[in-house]
């Protein structure tokens, strides 16, 4: 075991210059994204900003969603267009969305599937 020390040194310090080397590299390509200074008032200043934007967006979210569901009772309407590639992709979708729910109640369990701690 004492002898592996030395190499096990070797390789820690070698993954150190290149975990600098990388994180000054990804700096350096994404400048342009950082704010100068950074400090914590700066970091608050964009939090708030994301916030109050995507709350800006809600609208406007609510609007697309309303022309898909409009779009969707259209397609209900007029049955000739409805055939089995738009059947599998509403199937998929479903799965797709059910897959999702699993996933979040494991998440939610304790990535337990067997149940909830009481």
């Amino acid at each position: 075991m004492a002898s592996k020390l030395p190499q096990l040194h070797a390789k820690l310090s070698s993954a150190a210059k290149h975990g600098r080397a990388f994180y000054k590299q990804l700096l350096e390509q994404n400048k342009q994204y950082v704010q100068d200074p950074p400090t914590v008032e700066r970091c608050q200043l964009l939090a708030n900003q994301l916030l109050y934007t995507r709350l800006a967006s809600i609208p406007n979210r609510c609007e697309a969603f309303w022309k898909e569901v409009e779009s969707l009772k259209g397609l209900m309407k007029s049955k000739q267009e409805f055939n089995i590639e738009n059947a599998g992709l509403i199937a998929l979708f479903g799965l797709e969305c059910f897959a999702w729910f699993c996933g979040g109640e494991i998440i939610g369990r304790g990535f337990k599937i067997t149940g909830y701690h009481v």
